[in-house]
């Protein structure tokens, strides 16, 4: 037997306001997507807004549905939008936050697990990976360098892509 041990690296910001410029209004950003969210069911606003490397902001927001699985968390909507309008445009950063009603937040929330795999494979379809920045509303932000410190062992299977024929 082989033991292993996997450590992440993040850098915590107690407030936006240690945040340099750029990183600020992003994260503002992110809080104004929050108003397209519809989350009617679990009253639980997550915004996401994403820095392109042409200066580009696109926003993006959680949205529910009655069917539950049928909605889709803010960063899938984000990375979709990119994946399908913007992919030339390299993802720089990426900003996350949330919002409810029910209850004061005192931490960033984290991404879910499918969030974070799609994560994966924009970094690899952009051969590059991009920060990600989880910013809780009057709390601390948390700074990643890359998907991989959140999914150390993500889902890759370079085999599953065809080789074209000569």
């Amino acid at each position: 037997m082989n033991s292993h041990e996997i450590k992440i690296a993040f850098n915590e910001y107690n407030t936006l306001a240690e945040l340099s410029i750029p990183d600020k209004l992003l994260c503002d950003e992110a809080v104004r997507a929050l108003e397209t969210s519809h989350s009617p069911y679990s009253k639980f606003k997550v915004g996401a807004a994403v820095l392109l490397q042409s200066g580009t902001i696109l926003h993006a927001s959680n949205q529910e549905n009655v069917a539950y699985p049928s909605g889709l968390c803010a960063e899938r909507v984000a990375l979709f939008h990119w994946g399908t309008a913007h992919a030339d445009d390299p993802i720089v950063a990426m900003a996350v936050t949330a919002h409810t009603n029910d209850f004061k937040l005192t931490k960033p929330i984290t991404s879910c697990g499918a969030c974070l795999q799609v994560m994966a494979e924009c970094e690899k379809r952009q051969h590059q990976p991009f920060r990600i920045l989880l910013y809780c509303i009057g709390g601390p932000v948390w700074e990643v360098n890359g998907v991989q410190s959140f999914l150390p062992f993500m889902f890759f299977e370079d085999r599953l892509i065809q080789q074209p024929s000569l």
